[in-house]
This record gives structure tokens, sequence and C-alpha cells, in this order.
């Protein structure tokens, strides 16, 4: 049950950014934002893992960069930096693809909000070169951009006591 409530409360920070705020008399009252939200569903946001694995498959990290937004932070399963720019998240793929990794999803959890959306859950990471398979836990979290959704957080880590 705890890992359900980490995943509602990263929903809940994730969707934070699409609240309205509400009228206030103190004279910091803000006008509404008249924020139009893009339709989406469940099946859209899983497939959003699919185009960032088959990215993987390209061998290109700079492919696999290209599925994150701007100030986007991840938080990679087999390094213990923090990844919040673009060359930093092509270095760490230019690492991680060495080893030929392609994902499967074996659990998720998926929730949608206004223009943001997580996925959460667990996968398994089979690298070709080594023939190591990674059982982790993940999260995404994705923005509308008003073209396309991009990842703005990624956490990976391995399953404890697994390899």
């Amino acid at each position: 049950m705890k890992g359900h409530a980490a995943v509602a409360a990263l929903a809940a920070l994730a969707f934070a950014g699409c609240a309205v705020p509400p009228d206030r008399d103190d004279g910091d009252a803000q006008p509404p934002r008249a924020e139009r939200c893009h339709r989406t569903s469940e099946r859209d946001i899983a497939a959003l893992f699919d185009r960032w694995n088959e990215s993987l498959q390209t061998g290109d990290p700079e492919k696999v960069a290209d599925n994150y937004a701007e100030g986007s932070i991840l938080l990679p399963t087999v390094s213990d930096r923090p990844r919040v720019t673009r060359a930093g998240r092509v270095e760490y793929f230019e690492h991680f693809l060495e080893d030929q990794p392609f994902g499967r999803i074996d659990f998720r959890r998926i929730y949608i909000g206004c223009n943001a959306a997580v996925d959460a859950g667990l996968y398994t990471f089979t690298f070709d070169r080594t023939g190591q398979i990674v059982p982790a836990r993940y999260s995404f979290s994705y923005k509308w951009d008003g073209k396309r959704w991009l990842i703005t957080s990624h956490h990976s880590s391995a399953m404890p006591g697994k390899p």
C-alpha cells in the first residue's frame, strides 16, 4: 500500500500546476487561468513508454533525450547523479545504451490530469549485450507542451534485493 500512496502523492504533485487558484480577497487575487486541456487516454499515455523504449532501440542518446522536456529531471537506475540538463541526459544515455537495453512493463498505474499525466509501476530491462535482466521501479511524469507529450520527471530504481 505504501507504493500506491507514493504514486498518488506523485500524481497530486504533478497535477498541482493544473489547478486554478481560488479567488482571494487579500488584494493578491490573480485571474483564473484559461487553460485548455489536451484530450488523452490511458492508452495514449501508455504509448509514451513505447515511444521512449523505441528511442532506446535506435542506440542514439539524442533521440532518447528528445522525449524529455527542457528542465526535466532524470533520476536513473545506474547512476547516483540527477540529470537536469539535456547534455546530462544525453551523457547518461550514451553509457546506458552501450548494453542495448530493452524495457518491458510488468505492472503500471496511469493517472491523467489537465495537460499532465503520470505512469508509474514496475518494469524489467533486458540488456542484449550482457544478457543481464534488471527488474526495477519507475515513474514518468509527462506534460503536454502544445504539440506533444514530454517527460518532465523520470525516476528509475532497481528493485531492492535484486541485481
